[in-house]
């Protein structure tokens, strides 16, 4: 694989300086587009062999191009707060908005390879995490990133000599560390991990450029020329697909028929005397405060989804459950409709942001799920991107999940006749009347369509892994017990 990229072949000065300045043009141009489409972001990633120059590419990348418009990111060993969310969580946070690039060294590739090349996983896991790269930038290439990868090459006796050539410069003697000897031992190894990496992540959307290292001039030219041509070709493909898009259409109808769901074998009349509520709410919250210190101090974070019809108790809920937290080590999130900021990242990227430190806990009241609710109904997701969704959130929760967060769903189900109870009493109310709103009244006219959508949620996304749990919730106080009761049951179950 790596044989034509040890050719030996060079530029010279005088042809660098020629090429150089066509290309700098055109990839000033070419950032300008991408900026003010501000359709796509841009990922590069280098790899490779130390001393191959993946630093150097970066700097000139900066040089060629405005750098006020690109994030150059050199990852290491994971910090505290990083440790305490999924491996996924800092490339997530470390996003490039839309109109914006992205520079990574030593990345998501990074740990995985190392990890295979000094034994510490074997094939088989080395394969699970390329695998979950692979579903990684699957979701970032549907959304419509451009994401560029680079393996730069030297073979084992020019990286060698490049080593000795930078220990004896004062001034770049530092760049070479034990660890680069180290990995130089493990050259064969290096090269037959990244054989295997390569092969199972070199994707149209998102593939590999093997590039010869040895030659700097030969290399910044022959990187710089693959991002104006991959750039150039996704820019055109983006403004042709945002030529022929439409304006969002709604697509929920309040003609749609009525079918037959899991909602409806819930038994809604279920209900808990005001009296018994008062006892039992105190008894629980109690009993939770204490496995929140627990499980504060053992760092088991913890995270909460709400969903359901408007006005099916969601907030009443959640303030029962957060009562006798930490109100240090709890936060939580209302999500509405994007903002800027959102809008110009995938649309999970809001949400990653935002799971917890190690022992703290996430409220999120509503969640991804608004891709396949909401935005589904509206039309501001196509068909495409909706029916996708479902992958993608159950891969985002597996990833929660396999991290060892504590995930639970709750979906609080009403009727039709209690919401529309709920909904005058709101009306009415001092405190509650800012709750509704003309939406709440247009979306309630969509029953039968959230209804459906509900269900599929249900189907495509209760997992073994990430199940929902069902909550009968015509009656606020046997709601909220459940609730409550439930994340007492897991935690114990957690904590022991």
């Amino acid at each position: 694989m790596f044989d034509a990229a040890e050719l030996g072949q060079r530029v010279s000065q005088r042809e660098f300086k020629e090429r150089e300045l066509e290309l700098r043009t055109k990839l000033l141009t070419l950032q300008f587009r991408a900026g003010e489409l501000a359709r796509f972001p841009v990922l590069i990633d280098f790899a490779g062999v130390e001393g191959a120059g993946k630093t150097t590419a970066i700097n000139m990348l900066n040089m060629w191009m405005d750098p006020r418009w690109i994030r150059a990111i050199g990852y290491q060993k994971p910090t505290q707060v990083e440790a305490a969310r999924p491996r996924f969580w800092r490339y997530w946070r470390d996003m490039p908005p839309k109109g914006r690039i992205g520079l990574y060294l030593s990345g998501r590739y990074s740990e995985p390879l190392l990890g295979r090349v000094y034994g510490e996983i074997d094939e088989r896991e080395f394969d699970n995490h390329l695998s979950e790269i692979i579903r990684f930038e699957n979701a970032l290439v549907d959304d419509g990133a451009l994401i560029l990868k680079f393996w730069m090459h030297l073979g084992a006796t020019q990286q060698e000599e490049r080593l000795r050539e930078l220990e004896a410069d004062p001034l770049l003697s530092y760049q070479v560390t034990e660890e680069d000897w180290n990995n130089h031992a493990h050259y064969d190894d290096f090269i037959a991990a990244a054989e295997r990496l390569i092969t199972r992540t070199n994707r149209g959307a998102a593939s590999w450029h093997i590039v010869e290292g040895g030659n700097e001039n030969y290399r910044h030219l022959r990187v710089g020329e693959i991002i104006a041509a991959e750039l150039s070709r996704h820019l055109d493909a983006q403004e042709q697909k945002a030529a022929n898009q439409s304006a969002p259409v709604r697509v929920a109808s309040p003609d749609m028929p009525k079918v037959d769901t899991v909602f409806d074998a819930l038994d809604l009349t279920l209900s808990v005397p005001k009296s018994d509520y008062k006892k039992m709410i105190k008894t629980g919250q109690a009993r939770l405060g204490e496995l929140g210190r627990k499980a504060q101090s053992m760092e088991q974070s913890t995270v909460l989804v709400f969903e359901g019809p408007d006005a099916s108790g969601k907030g009443g809920a959640i303030r029962r459950t957060v009562w006798s937290l930490d109100a240090r080590t709890y936060r939580i999130y209302q999500f509405a409709a994007p903002t800027e900021e959102e809008r110009a990242h995938h649309y999970l990227w809001r949400f990653w942001r935002h799971l917890p430190r190690a022992g703290n806990v996430s409220v999120f009241d509503r969640s991804w799920y608004g891709r396949v609710l909401v935005e589904r109904a509206e039309g501001f997701a196509t068909e495409d991107e909706w029916r996708r969704a479902y992958n993608e959130i159950n891969d985002f929760e597996h990833q929660i999940v396999d991290h060892g967060i504590l995930l639970l769903k709750f979906w609080l189900h009403i009727d039709e006749d209690e919401q529309l109870k709920r909904f005058k009493k709101r009306e009415k109310s001092l405190y509650k009347h800012w709750k509704l709103t003309d939406e709440d009244w247009r979306n309630r006219e969509l029953w039968q369509a959230y209804k459906q959508y509900g269900q599929d949620i249900i189907q495509y996304t209760s997992t073994k892994t990430a199940p929902w749990i069902l909550v009968e919730a015509n009656n606020k106080q046997y709601a909220r017990l459940k609730v409550l009761q439930t994340v007492i049951d897991h935690l114990q179950g957690r904590l022991g």
